[in-house]
């Protein structure tokens, strides 16, 4: 594998640079110094911007755009073999790397380093330890898989020794990273086009866990199914946390009229010990030692586990619990996590990234403490794969809220449909006694949607693919 010497710059050129992440590492690239090109397949807020920073884009993809003084190739997951930019450069035998890899290879040029992994909350968490990080003053670089206002993007360029990024599990990306501080919000099925089951799946966050030395520290959720097990044989430090349970746990929960928690988070009095630590459920209050009372201005029971092991990173780094207070008050959401984006004729358009069944009843849930008289769903299935293995679940998670309706399943990278449709969701929920809709098209929707809302009513625009729109649309953005 190509090694990076990063106090020598070179020519990199990103396939694909207009993604989350492929645009932050560009624009950390060119921050020390590198030549930076790249290609997408359309314009974006992200390739003006990297162009904004010296970087020059192609678009579309084209193998013309893989030139003779390029010294490395930068491709992201989503990037094959028949793509003709990857195609040239393998046939100009350039020097090649994934995006994960080029990730790992500069997360190992810092010491403080901080890997967010988990099936669902990487974006909130991250963003929730990068606003207490922030508060501390210690100037870090970030790399979130989100627009975070309070960093003016996705990725934040600092001029210290540390450095915080999400761990995506995704075609294994994360087996590429050797974090000091490795995080494990929540294992559960996703990914079923690459990985083949729940087994599977465990078994990478395991060897995602492994790759934390000796001398760093896994921060574990404490209701990870089989924990002992799971933490056996782990050379490094393991710390759970949770609500309830763990050992840093959120005691005392109380909730305002938005469905924000507030709590108490006690530590146990040795949680750097690991037979402790993996007991922990067992030990009494008498153990603990209480660290501080917070306040969220995110809502939701997922929330309060999300901001648990942010302060336990935190805590762990040797952050004063008034950066912590300050980072976690202050932290007010993410792009497409629970985000108001405004009100029509009194009704509330949140908009979610939500397109697990496990993120939905999180977001649902955090939608019945929001003062509203019914709860609205537009949800768009991401990728047919995900929505055959996970169907049943799906309906359920989705029962939860007044009335469904349902857009066309976005295909993402896939192009066969396994015989799956989001009609079906609908007449599903329908059996269920549940109030459902499907229509073929946005305009479709956003026609029933005027036709039938009302005052007092929440609406959630939700899913990974551009559901999103269909709220702008209404509010006129």
């Amino acid at each position: 594998m190509v090694q990076i010497n990063f106090d020598q710059p070179i020519h990199v050129h990103f396939i694909g640079i207009g993604g989350i992440s492929m645009s932050g590492l560009a624009a950390v690239l060119l921050d020390r110094g590198f030549t930076v090109t790249g290609s997408d397949s359309r314009k974006s807020e992200q390739t003006s911007w990297l162009e904004g920073l010296g970087a020059q884009i192609h678009i579309p993809q084209s193998a013309a755009n893989i030139q003779d003084d390029i010294d490395l190739v930068v491709y992201t997951a989503a990037i094959h073999p028949d793509n003709p930019e990857y195609a040239q450069a393998v046939a100009a035998r350039l020097p090649m790397m994934s995006r994960a890899e080029l990730l790992g290879q500069l997360m190992d040029q810092y010491p403080t380093s901080v890997a967010v992994a988990g099936t669902h909350g990487k974006t909130t968490t991250t963003s929730m330890i990068a606003h207490i990080m922030l508060a501390q003053d210690m100037d870090p670089t970030i790399s979130v898989g989100g627009i975070l206002p309070s960093i003016g993007g996705n990725v934040r360029v600092g001029n210290s020794g540390s450095f915080l990024t999400e761990a995506c599990e995704y075609t294994n990306s994360f087996l590429h990273l050797n974090p000091q501080t490795g995080i494990i919000l929540n294992i559960d099925a996703d990914h079923l086009d690459f990985f083949k089951d729940l087994d599977d799946i465990r078994h990478s966050f395991r060897l995602f866990a492994e790759r934390i030395p000796a001398e760093g520290t896994l921060v574990l959720s404490a209701q990870v199914p089989e924990i002992e097990a799971f933490t056996k044989g782990l050379a490094c430090r393991v710390v759970t946390f949770g609500a309830g349970c763990g050992d840093y746990h959120a005691e005392n929960i109380t909730w305002d009229e938005l469905g924000c928690a507030s709590f108490d988070l006690c530590v146990h009095s040795d949680p750097s010990d690991r037979q402790a630590t993996l007991s922990s459920q067992e030990q009494t209050n008498d153990s603990d030692r209480f660290l501080g009372h917070f306040t969220l201005s995110v809502p939701g029971e997922h929330n309060i586990t999300n901001a648990a092991a942010a302060i336990a990173c935190a805590d762990l780094l040797g952050v004063s619990v008034a950066a912590m207070n300050e980072g976690i008050s202050g932290f007010t959401g993410t792009d497409r996590r629970f985000q108001k984006k405004g009100e029509i004729a009194g009704v509330t358009i949140i908009d979610d990234y939500a397109h697990h069944p496990t993120e939905i009843r999180a977001t649902l849930h955090a939608a019945k403490k929001y003062p509203a008289k019914r709860i609205w769903c537009v949800f768009q299935p991401h990728t047919y794969s995900r929505t055959k293995a996970l169907f049943d679940e799906f309906v359920d998670a989705l029962s939860l809220a007044d009335n469904v309706v349902l857009a066309d399943i976005y295909a993402a990278r896939e192009t066969d449909t396994l015989g799956v449709s989001s009609e079906q969701i609908c007449q599903k929920l329908k059996e269920k006694g549940r109030e459902a809709w499907y229509f073929p098209t946005f305009d479709e929707i956003e026609t029933f949607l005027l036709e039938n809302c009302a005052a007092g009513d929440l609406l959630i625009t939700m899913g990974a693919g551009d559901v999103f729109r269909i709220g702008e649309r209404l509010l006129g953005q």
